[in-house]
């Protein structure tokens, strides 16, 4: 292994003791000016695991993200393996390199088309109008789970096929697989059992599709056909498993970072109060600085050279978004939340063959409920602290306690 030009002492970046508040946005910003290719020689939580090697610039993220026949999804898109077996990671799209890649995600392209995203703006209205009355007479709240969990996890529902009245068990179990490392987040269940559960779920769900196919997602995965034959089942579990950890979790995070942003930074607020069509250019600022998902891995295919480094074939490479959309060289104060910035950003990847399939409904998601909250609560305000999960997979509050103030007009 080479070793790089500058090893900022042999920092080991997934340390989850580094993101006890959140990212580790001081190291990004040490990484990205002395060794924005950065090598990890392990890790603390499973020492048999080999060494990484982190991307912090956008540029760098972009050329890693965009060519699949060097930087390889498979065998994993996580950084470790000691969570979940990785012979499951495996059957998730996102962990598939071109042309299987490209055939399963052709399946739910019709799914998420802008026009079709658009069409479910009224319904949208109607789930987060229904998720408010229940604050009606209510002075405080969590914005993360009276509000956000709530609208996020009927969206996700009805897209792929969920009762509503099993919304908070599956969101449970998403929110457990994506967080495990958090103790309140798993709620006591290991990876073994987590897995055990998701399969049950799905296998129900599954077995009910075959018998009677519906408009939703997880029909197209039951019944469709890839050169000429159906997905196996745990390719079906895992793609709903997909589905549902991008609905659940990434709409939820943004929101709930966007707003405490907001809360803290009242000139930013009044921005919006005064013209509500800066709110798209708010929901994009928003993205930029609190991307849902922390990183992506890559597996180099061959030996290659990155940011003035080696890295080697097998060579695991990880894309830090929370760096790669703070860096300097593309954002002026990249630190600051500015509602009228309205930039691009790696939130929803950087380009290539993994770029979010569900942008467009994660969008409109973001800006109807940044709309609705501050029309109905213009006033709210912090009722204590807001706490991060402890994981480095996500960037994500798991409580936003607020107080509502008096209602909008």
């Amino acid at each position: 292994m080479a070793e790089p030009k500058e090893n900022l002492g042999d920092t080991w970046v997934a340390e989850l003791d580094l993101w006890r508040d959140g990212p580790p946005h001081e190291l990004f910003k040490e990484m990205r000016a002395q060794c924005p290719v950065h090598w990890s020689a392990g890790m603390t939580e499973d020492p048999d695991e080999p060494g990484y090697w982190s991307v912090t610039r956008a540029e760098d993220v972009k050329t890693v993200s965009r060519d699949w026949r060097t930087y390889s999804s498979h065998p994993a898109v996580v950084i470790a393996t000691h969570g979940f077996p990785v012979e499951l990671e495996q059957k998730e799209f996102i962990a598939m390199d071109p042309p299987r890649h490209d055939r399963i995600k052709a399946l739910f392209q019709a799914g998420f088309t802008p026009k079709r995203i658009a069409l479910q703006e009224p319904r949208l209205r109607a789930i987060i109008e229904k998720v408010f009355s229940g604050l009606d007479g209510h002075e405080t709240c969590d914005l993360v789970k009276d509000v956000a969990a709530p609208v996020v996890s009927r969206v996700t529902g009805e897209f792929v096929g969920i009762p509503e009245e099993e919304d908070p068990e599956w969101a449970a179990l998403i929110n457990a697989r994506m967080g495990f490392e958090d103790e309140d987040v798993n709620q006591g269940r290991t990876p073994g059992e987590i897995i055990d559960e998701l399969f049950a779920r799905c296998q129900k769900l599954i077995a009910e599709r075959r018998v009677e196919p519906r408009d939703d997602l997880a029909s197209i995965l039951v019944h469709a056909e890839v050169e000429g034959e159906e997905l196996p089942e745990d390719e079906v579990v895992m793609g709903i498993a997909l589905l549902l950890e991008g609905g659940l979790d990434s709409t939820k995070a943004t929101f709930c970072s966007g707003m405490r942003e907001l809360l803290e930074h009242p000139a930013e607020r009044r921005k919006l109060l005064d013209d509500p069509s800066l709110i798209p250019s708010a929901v994009e600022e928003s993205l930029r600085m609190f991307p849902p998902f922390a990183h992506m891995r890559r597996t180099a295919t061959c030996d290659a050279e990155l940011g003035g480094q080696q890295i080697k074939k097998g060579d695991k490479v990880i894309m830090w978004y929370p760096s790669s959309n703070r860096d300097e060289a593309v954002y002026e104060e990249p630190d600051r939340f500015d509602a009228e910035r309205n930039p691009d950003h790696q939130s929803f990847g950087a380009g290539g063959r993994h770029f979010c399939l569900g942008f467009a409904l994660a969008r409109l998601e973001l800006n109807v409920l940044f709309e609705e909250t501050l029309r109905r609560y213009p006033e709210m305000e912090l009722d204590g602290e807001p706490v991060m999960v402890q994981t480095t997979s996500l960037v994500q509050l798991k409580s936003l306690p607020v107080r509502l103030g008096p209602r909008g007009a």
